[in-house]
């Protein structure tokens, strides 16, 4: 199997997972910022799929940790209770490790491609899965201690994480 296709088959379970996690979280919320993590996997499926053909677009940046932001803002604003499981945080932490396992593929593969385009769009791809890292470590806070979180409001400070990351 070739890198390409190895890719493609990571960010389609990357976006099954996510989708799976959405059904089953009673959170508006949480399941808005999880389809929007699913919807991220398959554009990235997408960007692969055009390098596999040698094709490849130039990759955009993603809004994705500003749309999760927001989410965050409008459930602190809110006057929901919020109540978790644990086995619910343990999907959250496997889905971070699957994050930062993708991250350290496409840095790899980055390593390993002569191209310069097919380079630098699997070091945006990285920089894209440590931005869905760092919203999964968000998610994980938030359900381990749902009210401290958004009282605290740490999610404001996500973009200090993102910059210079790469």
């Amino acid at each position: 199997m070739d890198i390409f296709e190895f890719a493609m088959q990571k960010e389609k379970f990357s976006e099954n997972y996510y989708r799976e996690l959405a059904g089953k979280t009673g959170n508006k919320g949480l399941q808005n910022i999880l389809n929007m993590l699913a919807d991220e996997e398959a554009k990235h499926y997408k960007i692969v799929q055009q390098m596999r053909k040698e094709t490849p677009e130039k990759i955009t940046d993603t809004k994705v940790l500003t749309n999760a932001k927001e989410v965050f803002e409008k459930m602190r604003e809110s006057t929901e209770k919020f109540n978790f499981d644990i086995s619910e945080l343990q999907l959250y932490e496997k889905a971070k490790d699957i994050e930062q396992e993708t991250k350290q593929f496409y840095l790899e593969k980055a390593d390993e491609v002569d191209n310069p385009d097919k380079k630098e769009i699997f070091k945006k791809l990285a920089e894209q899965e440590q931005k869905h890292f760092i919203i999964l470590e968000n998610i994980c806070d938030f359900v381990a201690k749902p009210q401290s979180f958004l009282e605290n409001a740490e999610f404001y400070h996500i973009d200090d994480y993102v910059e210079g990351v790469f």
